[in-house]
């Protein structure tokens, strides 16, 4: 028997390039439906995350109009990762494999027809990964292989050059739910949860339209998020740079003492000044980088709700 695959995309302020994307999705799914490899209840999932423009519109009328499409609108915008985790957890209920992906169509969807190849398989999650960076601005390429390899020396695995393009199953999803940080960072989650994994390589695409939701600044927020959440390294760094500190200064002590004795030149001022903003700025960087644990301990400790559906079109069909 044929599997209910859903597919689910997070929408924000996507209603330029929303009319493309549903127009070759309901190709897509047509196709794999005729060529018997999904079941005719399979549907697109599309998770409005709170957008300010046409793009829920736009999602209500397709889904009224055509049974492949479907989707949820969230109470107001919480970030792609919640987002995404409000459609695994919506889809779950439905499908027996979701496949998550951007809404731009920069994830071919042509892999789509290789990644149901493996789970048939007998893989329960298959990753989406980069084939190649080369059309990455030189800054995001190298800023990005800079991210991986530090991740993967503080211990947290995720795999290299795969974002959110994936396949997992229904019991992938069941083990995810037992997940309840508020801090999610999904890419370092799906290793930790097991079952056999595999790994399909695909070309990124232009976007057909509109901007980027992602800039650097987001970008950098979610490697952030991925450190802090999943390793404790920094807070080790901060001891070791606080026995460097305390060697670098103990030598320079040596030093001015050893060219006093000898009445060689030497600026006190200056060696003052140095070795008082050399420990400040130390200092400063430690008590941000403990902050940042705290305040994460913080926010978990809320037990507050990480999204909030306001509207669900999949429960109006019933």
């Amino acid at each position: 028997m044929n599997k209910t695959l859903y597919i689910i995309l997070p929408c924000y302020n996507e209603e330029e390039v929303l009319p493309e994307t549903i127009k070759v999705l309901n190709s897509k799914l047509k196709e794999l439906i005729k060529n018997k490899k999904i079941s005719k209840d399979s549907k697109v999932l599309f998770i409005n995350d709170g957008s300010k423009d046409d793009t829920w519109n736009i999602i209500k009328e397709t889904s009224s109009k055509n049974d492949l499409f479907t989707g949820v609108s969230l109470s107001h915008n919480v970030g792609q990762q919640k987002a995404l985790l409000a459609g695994y957890m919506v889809a779950k209920e439905h499908a027996d494999v979701v496949v998550s992906m951007d809404t731009d169509l920069q994830d071919d969807i042509s892999v789509i027809d290789e990644m149901i190849e493996k789970y048939n398989e007998g893989s329960d999650i298959i990753y989406g990964v980069r084939s190649s960076r080369d059309t990455d601005t030189w800054f995001k390429r190298n800023t990005a292989l800079f991210f991986y390899k530090l991740v993967k020396k503080l211990g947290i695995e995720i795999v290299y050059n795969h974002a959110e393009y994936r396949l997992v199953t229904k019991r992938v999803l069941d083990g995810l739910s037992n997940y309840k940080e508020v801090n999610l960072f999904l890419r370092g989650i799906f290793p930790l949860i097991g079952f056999k994994s595999d790994i399909v390589y695909y070309r990124r695409l232009p976007r057909t339209a509109g901007k980027t939701k992602y800039p650097l600044n987001k970008l950098l927020s979610t490697a952030w998020e991925g450190i802090t959440s999943f390793s404790i390294e920094p807070i080790k760094l901060i001891l070791n740079l606080g026995i460097i500190t305390s060697i670098i200064s103990f030598v320079l002590m040596i030093i001015f003492l050893v060219s006093s004795i000898i009445n060689a030149e030497f600026d006190t001022l200056i060696f003052i000044a140095i070795s008082i903003y050399l420990s400040l700025g130390i200092i400063l960087l430690s008590i941000g980088i403990i902050g940042e644990y705290i305040g994460k301990t913080y926010i978990e400790s809320k037990h507050r709700p990480r999204y909030i559906i306001s509207e669900n079109l999949l429960e109006q069909k019933k």
